[in-house]
Formats: C-alpha cells, sequence, structure tokens
C-alpha cells in the first residue's frame, strides 16, 4: 500500500491543528486604516554637516522612536524604508499636526543668555541673533552656552500643593550641569525684571521658553545640582511636547515629511465590519453555489475553504504581517479564488470518470492531471502579488502579502487536504455504491451541451479582434475625452474625509472650502461625508477648511487625512508604471518558458486590452486611479493569466495527443473543455466582489468594480482574443507540436507474481 495518503493525511492534520492553535492564541496586528491612528512617512535630508545616509537614518530613527514614546505611544512602530525613508505609526493618534510638530522636528536644542529688548534698529553682534520669545517680544540673545547635549533626559509634571501648574523638569549630565550654573549665575547679577536676568531656551531658532532665574538665586552662584525646573503657565500637552523635544534630542540630519495619513477609529471599525459582512455573505453565496454544483465533492471543497480561512488567517498572524484595508480586501477575494483549485480538480475528474467509470482512479487521474494548470497559474498570481510587495507602498504593500499567502494556502488546501478528504469518502461504501451523489459521476449540463453541439468558436477570431479593437478603442477615448483622475499618492497633495452631523450638498460644501480660500480644491459629498482634495497645504490650512465646514455641518470629525509629497507622488507614479510593465513582462517570460513564445505573447496582448479597458472604464466613471486601484489591476492581471494558462495548459496536452490535428481544432476543443472550469470559478470569484461592491465603503467599492470588470473582460479574452490570436501566431510558426505527455506505464505482469 503506498504511503503517501497516509503521509498527506498527518500533513494536513498538523497544518490545522497548528493553524487553530495560532489562531486562538495570537491577535492580528491591524494596520491604521483598520484600527486608527497617523502615520507618518519622513525623508533624511543632508545637511552642511552631515550626509544622510543608511547610518545616519538608523540613528535618526532611535531618536525618533524616543520622541514617539514621549508622546504616550509605546512601542509605536518605526521601520526604515530603503536608504532614506522612515515610516513612523502612532496607533490612535488622531491631531496629526500634534504628532507632525513633536516628530518631524530637527530639534537642535541651545540655551543663551538674554542680551536685552530688540527692536528694528537692533542690530547683532557676533554670535548674536534677534528672535522674539515665546510672547512674541524680540529678544536680542547671546551665543549659546549650553546645547542638548549637556541634557540627559526631561520629564513633565504637576505639584497639586502648588497649584496644579504643570512644569517641565531638565536633568543635566556633567558638562551640562557646570555650565547651568554658570549661565544662571551671570543671569542673576541683573536685577528683578530685568530682561537680561532671563535665559532663552531655543529649538531650531525658535524660543521655547525664556524663564527668569528665580531672586533666591545668588550671582555667580546659579543653579547647581544635576536637574532644574522650568515652570510656567504650560498646559499638560504643551508640557509634556516640551519634555519629548528636550529628551528625545537632537536629529543627526533634518528630515522632511513626504507622506501624512491619518484614519479615525469609526472608519477603521466600520471597514471591518463591512469587510467581515462581504466576506460571511460572500463565502456562504460560494459555498452553496459549490456545493449545488458538485453535491458531495462540493461540500468537501467547502471544507477546505474554512480550512484556507484559517490557514492564511494564522499565516498573517504567526508572520506579524500587518492587516490593512487593501489585504482585508484581498483576504476575502483570495477565498474565492481559492475555489479555482478545487474546481480544476473536479472537472478534470468528472473527465476521466466519462471516460472509466470508476470513482477512486478518476479523482487520483484528476488531482495529477489537475496539477500542472494549478501550479502555473498560481505562480503566475505570486508574480503579481510579489510587484506589489515590492513596488508599491502604504497599505497596498498589504494587498500584496496578503494575496501572497492567499495563494500558498490555496495549494495546501486544494491539493492536500481536499484530496485527503476526498479519497476518504469515495471509499465509503454508501459513496461507492451511489457515485452520482458525488458530483463526478455528471460531466454537467455546461459540458454536455458543448460535447452535443460542438460550436466552432475559432471560425469568427476576425470578428472578435474587430469587437476587441472597438472596446480597447473606446477605452482610450474616455481616457483622452475625460481623463484620468489620478488619486493624491499619485499627484501629491492633501487629501481630508470629514463627517458631518447635518448633510450638506457639493455644491454648498464647494462654496465653503472656496470661501476659506481654496477655490480649487476638488470637493465631493454624498451621505453626510465630505472630501476635500487640495494641493500640499498645512495643518493650519487645513483647520480653515475644517472651521468653514462647522458653520453649515454642524459637528464635523476628521474621518481620513492623507498628505502626500510632491516627490513622492511622483515616484509612486513611476512605481506605478514600472510594476504594469513589469507584471506583463515576467509573465510574458514565465509563459515563455513554460508553453511557448506564441502562448506568452498572445497571452499579454489580451492583457494589454484588459488592462486598457479596466483603466478606460474608470475613466469615464470619473473614478479615481490611486493605489488601491494599482492592486485591483496588478490582481486582475494576475487573474486573467490564470484564466489563459488553464487554457494553454490544455491547449498543450491536446496537441501532444493529436499531433496531426489541425491547430485551431485544438485550441476550439480546449476553450470548450475548460468553459466549465471557467464558468464556475468566475462565479465563485463573482459573488465575494459583488458582495464587497455593495457593502464595502467607497475605496473597497471601487477596488470591487475595477476587479469585476477585469474579471469579466479577462475571462472572454482568454477564449475570444488569446486563443485566436495563439493561432494567427502559430500559422507564422515554425516549431513542431509539443510531445505527448509520458504516463507512467506499468510494466504487465508475467505469471501469477508468487514466489516460492
Amino acid at each position: 500500500m503506498s504511503r503517501a495518503p497516509v503521509v498527506r493525511a498527518v500533513t494536513a492534520l498538523a497544518v490545522i491543528a497548528t493553524s487553530l492553535l495560532i489562531a486562538l492564541t495570537m491577535t492580528p496586528r491591524l494596520g491604521l486604516d483598520l484600527r486608527g491612528g497617523t502615520q507618518i512617512v519622513l525623508e533624511t535630508r543632508d545637511s552642511p554637516t552631515a550626509k544622510a545616509d543608511a547610518e545616519a537614518t538608523d540613528r535618526t530613527l532611535e531618536v525618533l522612536r524616543r520622541r514617539a514614546d514621549a508622546l504616550g505611544v509605546a512601542d509605536a512602530p518605526l521601520t526604515r524604508s530603503g536608504e532614506r525613508r522612515i515610516i513612523v505609526e502612532l496607533p490612535g493618534v488622531q491631531d496629526p499636526a500634534r504628532a507632525a510638530e513633536v516628530i518631524g522636528k530637527t530639534a537642535q536644542l541651545t540655551f543663551h543668555p538674554v542680551q536685552g529688548m530688540a527692536d528694528e534698529s537692533t542690530k547683532a553682534g557676533n554670535g548674536e541673533q534677534v528672535i522674539p520669545d515665546e510672547d512674541g517680544v524680540k529678544l536680542l540673545v547671546g551665543p549659546a552656552r549650553l546645547t542638548g547635549n549637556g541634557v540627559s533626559g526631561a520629564e513633565a509634571g504637576t505639584d497639586p500643593q502648588q497649584g496644579g501648574g504643570w512644569f517641565v523638569t531638565l536633568d543635566l549630565r556633567d558638562e551640562g550641569r557646570q555650565a547651568w550654573a554658570k549661565l544662571t549665575g551671570e543671569a542673576a547679577c541683573n536685577p528683578v525684571g530685568d530682561p537680561r536676568r532671563r535665559v532663552a531656551i531655543v529649538l531650531d531658532s525658535k524660543v521655547l521658553i525664556s524663564p527668569q532665574v528665580n531672586e533666591g538665586v545668588a550671582c555667580r552662584v546659579g543653579l547647581p545640582g544635576s536637574s532644574t525646573q522650568i515652570t510656567g503657565s504650560f498646559t499638560v500637552e504643551e508640557a509634556q511636547d516640551l519634555a519629548a523635544l528636550i529628551k528625545g534630542g537632537s536629529l543627526p540630519v533634518p528630515v522632511e515629511i513626504v507622506e501624512q495619513r491619518t484614519v479615525g477609529p469609526t472608519l477603521g471599525a466600520a471597514a471591518i465590519t463591512a469587510s467581515a459582512q462581504a466576506a460571511v455573505i460572500g463565502v456562504v453565496l460560494t459555498a452553496l453555489f459549490i456545493m449545488l454544483t458538485y453535491r458531495l465533492a462540493g461540500m468537501i471543497a467547502t471544507i477546505a475553504l474554512v480550512c484556507y480561512a484559517l490557514i492564511s488567517y494564522a499565516a498573517l498572524v504567526a508572520l506579524g504581517a500587518t492587516l490593512t484595508l487593501p489585504g482585508l480586501a484581498g483576504f476575502v477575494l483570495a477565498i474565492g479564488m481559492a475555489v479555482d483549485a478545487n474546481v480544476l480538480v473536479f472537472e478534470r475528474a468528472r473527465e476521466e470518470y466519462a471516460a472509466g467509470p470508476r470513482l477512486r482512479p478518476a479523482l487520483e487521474k484528476g488531482f495529477r492531471n489537475a496539477w500542472s494548470a494549478v501550479a502555473d497559474s498560481n505562480i503566475t498570481t505570486l508574480l503579481a502579488a510579489g510587484l506589489l510587495f515590492f513596488l508599491a507602498s502604504g497599505p497596498v504593500r498589504g494587498f500584496g502579502v496578503t494575496l501572497s499567502i492567499g495563494v500558498i494556502a490555496s495549494l495546501i488546501t486544494a491539493m492536500v487536504i481536499t484530496r485527503v478528504i476526498a479519497q476518504w469518502a469515495v471509499t465509503l461504501p454508501a459513496v461507492a455504491g451511489r457515485p452520482r451523489i458525488t458530483g463526478l459521476a455528471d460531466i454537467g449540463r455546461v459540458r454536455r451541451w458543448l460535447t452535443a453541439h460542438g460550436p466552432d468558436l475559432m471560425r469568427r477570431r476576425a470578428r472578435y479582434f474587430v469587437v476587441t479593437g472597438a472596446l480597447v478603442a473606446t477605452a482610450l477615448a474616455g481616457v483622452v475625452v475625460r481623463g484620468i483622475d489620478f488619486g493624491v499618492e499619485f499627484t501629491g497633495g492633501r487629501l481630508t474625509e470629514y463627517s458631518t452631523s447635518v448633510p450638506m450638498t457639493a455644491d454648498t460644501a464647494r462654496e465653503l472650502v472656496s470661501g476659506a480660500g481654496f477655490p480649487n480644491a476638488i470637493v465631493q459629498s454624498s451621505d453626510g461625508a465630505v472630501s476635500v482634495r487640495t494641493g500640499r497645504i498645512d495643518a493650519a490650512e487645513a483647520a480653515r477648511i475644517e472651521a468653514a465646514l462647522e458653520s453649515r455641518g454642524g459637528q464635523v470629525t476628521k474621518q481620513r487625512d492623507e498628505l502626500i509629497g510632491p516627490s513622492l507622488g511622483e515616484e509612486l507614479r513611476r512605481n506605478a508604471l514600472i510594476a504594469l510593465g513589469v507584471a506583463l513582462a515576467a509573465q510574458l517570460a514565465y509563459l515563455a518558458f513554460r508553453f511557448r513564445w506564441t502562448f506568452g505573447l498572445a497571452t499579454v496582448l489580451a492583457l494589454v486590452a484588459d488592462a486598457a479597458i479596466v483603466v478606460g472604464a474608470f475613466a469615464w466613471l470619473g473614478k479615481p486611479v490611486d493605489g488601491v486601484f494599482l492592486a485591483s489591476m496588478l490582481t486582475v492581471i494576475g487573474y486573467s493569466v490564470n484564466d489563459k494558462v488553464v487554457v494553454f495548459d490544455r491547449v498543450r496536452e491536446l496537441w501532444g495527443a493529436r499531433r496531426r490535428t489541425p491547430f485551431a481544432e485544438v485550441v476550439n476543443t480546449a476553450v470548450l473543455q475548460t468553459v466549465p472550469r471557467t464558468v464556475n470559478t468566475g462565479l465563485g470569484a463573482l459573488f465575494i466582489l459583488a458582495a464587497l461592491a455593495v457593502l464595502g465603503g467607497d475605496s473597497l467599492t471601487d477596488f470591487a468594480v475595477a476587479l469585476l470588470i477585469g474579471i469579466v473582460t479577462g475571462t472572454l479574452s482568454s477564449a475570444l482574443v488569446a486563443a485566436p490570436l495563439a493561432i494567427e501566431f502559430e500559422r507564422r510558426g515554425t516549431a513542431p507540436p509539443p510531445r505527448p505527455r509520458q504516463g507512467q506505464a506499468r510494466r504487465p505482469r508475467e505469471g501469477s507474481g508468487a514466489v516460492v
């Protein structure tokens, strides 16, 4: 007896048990777009004294980590991206202006003696400077006597016995203690109320505070000791921010904010709820459809789907992957796509059973013969997911991770778990005696009709090319006439979304935003939500827009805030084009290697048509082309290639077995034989996407719409564009047909086989 079924069964049980343990004992790491918070992307810049290389960026990251901790965000995720970028995530922080103010300051901290008051006629001497104090009054300050290097720490505190006012305590190092005592001792020699009795604490050429030395401090003695206290009319936030900046220290190199995203917690919770509802509805509909089509085999596939969801979730948690909103959509979508491998196996098993009505051998041959198509189609999807991970950024990268995990998990569930359960089920006497209940003993209505009628789809190749050309021309006309609405990720600028307690029309909101000084802003409104897209504006200007909306909208709550710098927008746009180009080239190279160059070229040309139709549809519909759209486009490419691989895998198999048959007839037969799989797989994915389109928010709806268009066009282009193109290319090719697959022929047994 072969040990392979036992090994597969043990492996399946081990994988399921491990996944269940991880799912019950570990919690997922949610991205900021799901749990709320602020993400800031900083880029280090060269300074006159330091180069912004990887080492300087790492030192900068450590300073930023201390500042994030001082903001009250313990264990805030900070990572270096490339050589110069730092990604800072601040969960729960909903005030991006304050976060950016504290995180992004260069923080060159210095302590200066005050030489006196200044006016327009005051001229600064050597090392002196004229700067306004915290109240806006100009001061003449002398050269710095102490820098932030002499300060070891700072902490905000309050003393209820002294009235509850907030203060900041400075902890000084040895060299700092001596310099501070000398600085305050010199200031104490001036009378009380004299400006020269003050000490200016300056951060990045801005006076944080200029306290007066206490009247009890003796001249030339100063404030000795390892700590000192700065008092004033601080609020709790002002005291904490001042302590954070002093404690964090100076950044080794300057930094610039190139991207900033803020998501409110209610928006993240709504996204999770919508995705969960879409997942439940989509999976239930998919399961019902599969069980109705394949009966017992469909029930086994449904069990495998549940296992697939468990394994994917456990893998995400175990790897510490961040689950973002596009990633959540990818997880839901991958459930629908996971049906594909099961459908491929069951359709091949139906064919084998029709050729020889024995249930178990038919199932075995179904798994064996479907393997090449399953492997090739999943590898092409992994290529698209890998490009998303390496070339995309932010939440879209999370989609690439989720999709990759989903593809690998679908292979495990289809080729191991489904196989183990199905092989066990067909050995049961109740099943073996009634093969029709398995769903494999009947080829199905679609295949039966196609077999009886045998339509010659390839006869009208020219007509298909004309229709495809017309669709592509219409799509390109949409790009020319309507233009592409590039999202803020690709153009740079600021996108802010608000919810208002009093609904307002888009015209009203546009009038208010224009009155606030932003006549060129793009304003949209729907269902009590207002989105405002502008050029790159600062936090104060964004606050003016919010105040203007409050005048008519009642209570206004900021739901999302995205700020993208122009350099980053250009880079993301360039990376998107590179990702699409590399995706097409990678698919062509892989298919040329695995099949024939004619098949690869036909596939890529059909993919170009698919992509053009989706982009054109978005142009005509006026929908934004952003990072989520990029994720959907690469998914369409992966799914479309998946479908074409199945068709050409069957073409290769049939052509090798029928080398003298005209190639057009072989292709037509292959297309007809794969139609049932195409229809069943497409419907499984469409159930999920329809649920996402109806229940998801704006971004998920656009994601689902792009995939719905792409899957329909990709499925049709496999049979009506890629296959006819392959026929035309092969007419001009000189390569011989592929060799037939070599089966493992058994050696005939001699005698009874008995041994004495």
